[in-house]
């Protein structure tokens, strides 16, 4: 058998069990999806991102270990402490502090977030965004983060979407075998450009294919006629899901409210196990409603 290949015999036989496309969905699977031994188990986790007026205010008017303690007073299991919202001079002694305060209140760190862009040819702006991902792999690993949320990036204006393909490609390519060592996960977000489809996504993954990288399932950001179908596509391949409480639709002028539901449901159909991170994006204040989608999370899972 050969082990090298990221999920191996128990991947294609899931595969070959499963049929072509997933229910719900009208895509085959190009590699096979990731293989899981038990039914989907969840957990549950929030985001910083959620509360970024909050920690971004001039004076903040919240820190992570506020976040913390906010996270453990609503029940959730774990934080995912985005990366924007740690202090400019980050050090190791701060890393220390704050993953020994998550173990205190009771909470995982399920995650951490970078913003970045690997849609750039080979030079010294590469070689930035490479050292900058480096630099987060040490920061996951320091805190006790299995997975970071990754971008693809952008088409430049000067660009062919083919070019920012390849280069997107050879840039988690490169990451990952140092994010191997410390034992972190790369998870690929759908984040519009060359991710803003299933088809899109999907190619980038099956290019990648490597046994520390997988989807960042971001629910907010298929904007197909049937998001839910697409949510379902990509769901095989998501070693992290965030959630949002809203979607938009193609041609929609407007969001609507996410069946949260039926979200979990695909989840749990494609046995998907690990964290489901509370992303709230909508205009009501997140101190008054995360509570509110915080309970019912909780309630369907």
């Amino acid at each position: 058998m050969n082990t090298t290949h990221r999920r191996g015999f128990l991947g294609r036989m899931m595969l070959a069990a499963a049929g072509p496309t997933l229910a719900g969905s009208s895509t085959a699977w190009a590699i096979p999806p990731i293989a899981h031994r038990r039914p989907s188990h969840l957990k549950l986790s929030v985001a910083a991102y959620s509360y970024r007026q909050y920690l971004t205010a001039k004076p903040p008017k919240m820190d992570l270990f506020g976040f913390v303690d906010l996270a453990a007073d609503l029940g959730f299991d774990a934080v995912e402490p985005t990366s924007y919202y740690f202090p400019a001079d980050v050090d190791a002694a701060y890393l220390a502090r704050f993953k020994q305060h998550a173990f205190l209140a009771g909470l995982d760190v399920s995650g951490t977030a970078i913003g970045n862009n690997f849609c750039l040819p080979p030079g010294e702006k590469r070689d930035k965004e490479l050292a900058h991902t480096r630099l987060w792999v040490d920061r996951a690993a320091a805190i006790g983060a299995p997975v970071i949320r990754i971008f693809a990036g952008n088409v430049p204006k000067d660009a062919k979407e083919e070019d920012a393909f390849r280069w997107a490609v050879e840039g988690i390519r490169a990451s990952l075998p140092y994010a191997a060592e410390r034992g972190v996960v790369l998870a690929l977000e759908n984040h519009g450009g060359i991710t803003a489809t299933p088809a899109q996504l999907l190619k980038l993954v099956e290019a990648v294919d490597a046994p520390n990288f997988g989807v960042n399932l971001d629910t907010g950001n298929f904007h197909g006629e049937d998001p839910y179908a697409e949510f379902a596509e990509i769901a095989p391949y998501a070693v992290n899901v965030q959630v949002k409480t809203e979607i938009l639709r193609k041609g929609a002028s407007t969001k609507e409210e996410a069946d949260l539901r039926r979200i979990i449901n695909i989840l749990e159909r494609a046995q998907y196990s690990g964290y489901v991170v509370l992303e709230y994006e909508a205009e009501e204040d997140p101190l008054t409603a995360i509570p509110r989608y915080a309970r019912q999370l909780r309630d369907l899972i």
